[in-house]
């Protein structure tokens, strides 16, 4: 088949563009033709919160990725509806992440599908933003009335999309394994790379700081007195898109500064190995969550994981074994962290890591997509 997939791609950065390349390969993989359209502005430099939105480096080689759409340019939306609608794919993927992307997104679909042929499927990370702001139902909704069909990551985010629209091909599937990081290090040598004491065990956090991912909840878990007494150390690795100097406030009042190594930036793809590689347990502390890449990289690299109660991240972390769903609180997370060690779990949990991610192959990702298309063509068929 033909295949357009519409959104973040190189040469932006971090996880959206890192999946959509991977499910383009999947498709590739399989036989199908599969074109990637993306940004020439994907957020103007005063709405995005990081240091740097691209990436360095060369394209992905066996990727043919065009740069065509501004997320503020309405006549780009007009340009990329009507090239995808004269190219002709049998359908388009666009994953939804942000009310901000709808008008854009949701204007080219309509132009791209207006000829009646090609179908628009959504890749759906959230419907109702972590951070909400005026607006974002009615934008939400412009792009959500605009597809044909619908793949929701988390059960939260399904029942999220039934709020706004049920006449619609859904299906459930939770984001696939991101095993595009290359294979796991030796911890000896992952610690060395990160100029890491060897004889501590390591909590890692992972992922840009924003405040829906609590990791001042961490820090408060971290300095509990049932852990103070165990040779462990947090590592921090990802960039602040919020103030960072509560969180720097918080690890010195609290008098862990020795036992916190702070990385500050974005972790480029081949950095990544390393980081998990040197850790024991990944913990996600979220206040609020719908799914995370994170635990999907985690299970890659058979990490044990601590989540938190929100969202989809119970759904993917079966709680006892392989890894523990808490709340959102402190105590709980300390709780956890000390019956990993103290436990024994380590083994246990690996071993059921190995197992769990089974479920989560990028064949099942485009299988359910691919039923989606079938399901959107026989309800044509049927008018």
């Amino acid at each position: 088949m033909k295949i357009a997939i519409l959104g973040t791609a190189y040469p932006f950065r971090g996880g959206l563009a890192a999946y959509n390349e991977r499910l383009a390969r999947q498709f590739i993989s399989e036989g199908h033709e599969v074109s990637v359209f993306t940004f020439t502005t994907q957020y103007p430099g005063f709405l995005f919160p990081g240091k740097s939105q691209f990436i360095g480096g060369p394209p992905p080689q066996g990727l043919n990725i065009f740069r065509t759409l501004s997320s503020v340019n309405p006549f780009t939306w007009i340009r990329t509806g009507l090239r995808l609608r004269r190219e002709k794919p049998d359908f388009i993927i666009i994953k939804y992440w942000l009310p901000f992307m709808g008008p854009a997104l949701g204007t080219v679909a309509r132009i791209a599908s207006g000829g009646g042929r090609c179908r628009v499927i959504t890749i759906l990370d959230n419907v109702i933003p972590h951070e909400k702001r005026p607006g974002d139902r009615l934008l939400t909704r412009y792009f959500i009335s605009a597809v044909h069909g619908a793949v929701a990551m988390s059960g939260s985010v399904m029942d999220d999309l039934y709020k706004f629209r049920r006449n619609i091909p859904a299906a459930l599937n939770p984001h696939p394994l991101f095993d595009n990081f290359g294979a796991p290090l030796e911890r000896k040598e992952a610690l060395a790379r990160l100029n890491l004491d060897q004889s501590f065990s390591y909590i890692l956090f992972f992922g840009f700081v924003r405040a829906y991912k609590g990791l001042d909840l961490l820090i408060e878990a971290f300095s509990d007195k049932c852990l103070r007494t165990r040779k462990i150390k947090l590592i921090v690795a990802g960039e602040f898109y919020d103030n960072e100097k509560p969180y720097l406030e918080l690890i010195e009042n609290r008098g862990i500064g020795d036992e916190v190594s702070l990385f500050d930036r974005f972790i480029g793809d081949d950095e990544v190995a390393v980081f998990f590689s040197a850790s024991d347990l990944v913990v996600q502390p979220y206040r609020n969550a719908t799914q995370s890449g994170v635990t999907q990289i985690a299970y890659h690299f058979d990490k044990p994981m601590i989540v938190t109660d929100v969202g989809g991240l119970k759904e993917i972390v079966p709680n006892g074994r392989c890894g523990y769903v808490v709340g959102a609180d402190p105590g709980e997370i300390a709780a956890a962290i000390n019956d990993f060690f103290s436990s024994g779990r380590r083994d246990e949990f690996i071993t059921n890591v190995k197992e769990e991610k089974k479920k989560y192959l990028w064949s099942k990702m485009t299988g359910t997509i691919l039923n989606i298309y079938n399901q959107t063509v026989s309800n044509d068929n049927k008018k």
